[in-house]
């Protein structure tokens, strides 16, 4: 299958126009019309080689939207014209104990990720890696595909294939709902994803942020507080107060002050993809039996669950839709944190020049 794409060559170049072909499809694969492609920082990292092992070239993109364009003879889930969704891997060991409980994400041989892992089905076409979702097309087996409700607006819902289950994830694993007191900080591409599912689970939601700009976006989404984590005397006030908080910063920042947060047995999930290490005191742990954890994605069962959470609940990211060959200027702002909340591109306008 002839792919058109976007791709970045080095660690250091623009994204630019690229080529290559995706394998046809084989008995349990579905073949994808690529038409949202969400941008997530992680796409920024692994571009510019942040975690020191991105081969070149490389199409990022895992927050996949589209619809169905073809199916292998032992396809049973999916017909062609139906509207699917593929999110941050496309394979995994199946055997291991993780992957056999529902959570392969945590597959310990590795999961195969949507792009930059190695792939050996596509060895027939010269395919050393997988291939992202910046580009027209893909080819993935039916048991890592999901269903998009009808109700979910395809353009809105292919960043809850990252965005949306990495916050959904921990929401549901740390069991919030009615009574939970839940802070999310930081209202990006994430964050604003946790604020809605928290809220409509039933939690009582305080955003975390480093000014109020933000306050009144926060706020529409089901926020029912808000907090400057620079505001000293707030912060002291609202020390012990929460049973989880969701971490959603992806830069190098304090956390140490934010343990005093939790209340008793209260725990601090990392969903950042920070690359320097974040200090954090036994005292502020032990004295309240304090934790912090992380937490990835969600199986491909979670991730269905969440999409049909979502739909039920009337909840889509908030996003700004672009033209493919504006990517370079995405990350530019992604850097600036100048996005409200999530970019997604086009890819109907794939061939549209710059």
């Amino acid at each position: 299958m002839a792919t058109r794409a976007f791709a970045a060559t080095s660690s250091d170049a623009p994204l630019t126009p690229y080529s290559f072909d995706r394998r046809d499809p084989g008995p349990d694969d579905v073949a994808i019309e690529i038409k949202f492609a969400g941008v997530c920082h992680s796409d920024l990292h692994i571009v510019k080689n942040d975690l020191g092992n991105t081969t070149y070239p490389i199409v990022p993109g895992h927050e996949i939207a589209g619809v169905v364009t073809a199916v292998g003879e032992n396809v049973s889930r999916f017909k062609v014209g139906d509207r699917v969704g593929v999110g941050c891997m496309v394979d995994s060991c199946r055997t291991c104990a993780p992957c056999q409980a529902g959570e392969e994400q945590y597959c310990v041989p590795g999961m195969t990720q949507t792009y930059g892992s190695p792939d050996p089905k596509g060895a027939a076409v010269g395919q050393k890696i997988t291939q992202g979702g910046y580009s027209s097309a893909i080819v993935v087996d039916q048991n890592y595909v999901v269903t998009i409700p009808d109700s979910l607006p395809l353009d809105a819902a292919a960043p809850l294939l990252c965005a949306g289950i990495t916050t959904y994830s921990p929401l549901r694993h740390w069991k919030v709902g009615p009574g939970s007191k839940v802070a999310v900080i930081g209202l990006g591409g994430l964050g604003h994803m946790a604020v809605k599912q928290a809220a409509a689970m039933g939690a009582e939601v305080t955003v975390l942020s480093t000014s109020d700009r933000k306050k009144a976006d926060a706020e529409r989404m089901g926020a029912k507080h808000f907090l400057i984590n620079s505001d000293k005397a707030a912060m002291a006030a609202a020390a012990e107060s929460f049973d989880l908080i969701i971490n959603t910063v992806s830069a190098t920042h304090e956390i140490a002050s934010h343990v005093q947060l939790l209340a008793k047995d209260g725990t601090m999930v990392m969903l950042g993809l920070t690359t320097e290490g974040l200090p954090v005191y036994a005292m502020g742990l032990l004295w309240r039996r304090r934790s912090v954890a992380g937490s990835l994605i969600g199986g491909i069962r979670e991730t269905q669950e969440m999409l049909d959470f979502c739909a039920e609940h009337g909840i889509a990211c908030d996003i700004e839709t672009l033209a493919p060959h504006q990517i370079n200027e995405a990350y530019e702002r992604l850097e600036k944190s100048d996005v409200r909340y999530r970019f997604v591109l086009d890819m109907d306008r794939l061939g549209e020049a710059a």
